[in-house]
C-alpha cells in the first residue's frame, strides 16, 4: 500500500523516494523512500527527536570488529592507506560534513533542492535497509517530496498512471545522471564508519552495512520492465497496482516502476556503476 493520509499525496511522495532510497543513498554514499522504523522513535508531533550523543568522533580508519565478533563480510570496503588529516565527526554531528561533501559532488543548488538536511546518514541507512522489504514509508525520507500532483488518466472506470507524471521527476533524475560515480564511491568509503555505526544502531549488531547496500541495489536492478500502461486501483483508501504480480513485488521495485521506464533506466545505469565500485572495490 501507499500509506499516506491522502492517497494522491501518498503516491506522489513514494514515487520520488525510489530515487531517494537508493540514489540519495547513492548521493551520499549508497545505492531509490518510506515510513521506516529507526532506533529513535518519533514524537507524537511526528518529529524525529535528537539521537543519543556519541561519546567521541569515529576515526575514518576505524577497524572492523575483532575476528571473534566480525560478521561474514561478502563485500568489504577498502581500508584507508593512511590516516586522514581530519577525523570523522560523531554520527549525530555529521550532517554539516555530509552536506559540504555533497555540495562539492553535485552542487549546492541540487543539495538544497533535494536533500533533507537532518540526520542524513541515519535516513539513508534506514531507507536502504527498507528497499528489499514488503513495505516502506516516506515519513523519514532523505529526499524532499516531489512538488505537484500525481497525474493519472481515467478511462471509464479504469485509472492509469499517466506518462506525463514521469516528467515530474526529470529534475531529480537529471542530477543523478550527472553523478560522478567514482567520486561518490570515494565519499562513501570515507564516511563508511558512520554508515556502519548507523546500521548497527538500527538493531543489526555485527552486521555489515555495505553487504546490505549491495543487496538493496541488486533488488532494485531486478525490477521487471513494465511497458504496458500501469493500472491503479483503490479498494479502500490507498492506491495499489491492479496487477497482483506487481503489487506483490518488493517495495523498492514497485517504487522504480512508478517512476517510469526512462527514469528507471537512468537510475539503474548509475546503480550498476556504483555497485561495481562498492561490491568489488580496488585493493
Amino acid at each position: 500500500m501507499w500509506n499516506k493520509t491522502d492517497p494522491e499525496e501518498s503516491f506522489r511522495n513514494k514515487v520520488i523516494w525510489v530515487a531517494a532510497a537508493v540514489v540519495a543513498a547513492a548521493l551520499i554514499g549508497v545505492g531509490v523512500y518510506y515510513r521506516f522504523h529507526t532506533s529513535t522513535p518519533k514524537s507524537a508531533s511526528g518529529t524525529v527527536p535528537p539521537a543519543p550523543q556519541a561519546a567521541a568522533p569515529v576515526p575514518a580508519s576505524a577497524p572492523l570488529p575483532s575476528a571473534a565478533q566480525a560478521p561474514a563480510i561478502a563485500h568489504p570496503v577498502p581500508t584507508p592507506s593512511s590516516t586522514p588529516a581530519q577525523p570523522l565527526p560523531p554520527l549525530n554531528h555529521s550532517d554539516s560534513v555530509v552536506l559540504a561533501a555533497l555540495d562539492t559532488l553535485i552542487g549546492h543548488p541540487a543539495v538544497a533542492r533535494f536533500i533533507v538536511p537532518k540526520n542524513i546518514i541515519r535516513r539513508v541507512v534506514v531507507s536502504v535497509d527498507s528497499l528489499p522489504r514488503a513495505k516502506v514509508s516516506a515519513d523519514l525520507r532523505p529526499i524532499q517530496a516531489t512538488p505537484g500532483e500525481t497525474v493519472v488518466n481515467r478511462q471509464g472506470g479504469v485509472v492509469l498512471l499517466s506518462q506525463r507524471n514521469y516528467a515530474r521527476y526529470t529534475p531529480f533524475v537529471a542530477v543523478v545522471s550527472r553523478l560522478n560515480v567514482q567520486g561518490l564511491a570515494q565519499l562513501y568509503f570515507r564516511l563508511y564508519p558512520l554508515f556502519q555505526q548507523a546500521y548497527e544502531s538500527l538493531g543489526y549488531p555485527g552486521k555489515y552495512f555495505n553487504d546490505r547496500l549491495v543487496q538493496a541495489i541488486d533488488s532494485l536492478l531486478a525490477t521487471p520492465t513494465v511497458t504496458s500502461p500501469v493500472t491503479l486501483v483503490r479498494p479502500k483508501v490507498f492506491w495499489q497496482f491492479a496487477d497482483p504480480k506487481l503489487e506483490a513485488l518488493p517495495a523498492g521495485q514497485k517504487l522504480m516502476i512508478r517512476m517510469g521506464p526512462q527514469n528507471d533506466a537512468i537510475i539503474e545505469h548509475k546503480l550498476r556503476q556504483f555497485r561495481a565500485l562498492i561490491a568489488n572495490p580496488p585493493k
